[in-house]
């Protein structure tokens, strides 16, 4: 989407994802000159329904957005070969 950013993130248990995210909003602004709003929403996915559920969510923003006609020729997306 052209003006906010989805993603399915895994993380450390470790290391707080706020710090996390934090530190990677900071340094793609200092690279990109990206301004970024003060905080972030997230939520924690149980299974792999809900994250499949997410994951057609996201590729389908830019449909309802009616920036393409399907979520195939959306050409921001990247996705591991792998989860």
């Amino acid at each position: 989407m052209p003006d906010h950013l989805h993603g399915l993130l895994s993380f450390p248990r470790d290391i707080a994802m706020r710090k996390i995210i934090s530190n990677w909003k900071e340094i793609a602004a200092k690279k990109t000159g990206l301004r970024w709003q003060r905080d972030f929403f997230d939520h924690r996915l149980r299974n792999d329904e809900n994250y499949l559920e997410k994951a057609n969510y996201i590729r389908m923003n830019p449909v309802r957005a009616g920036l393409v006609a399907e979520a195939a020729a959306w050409p921001y997306v990247w996705e591991p070969s792998s989860r």
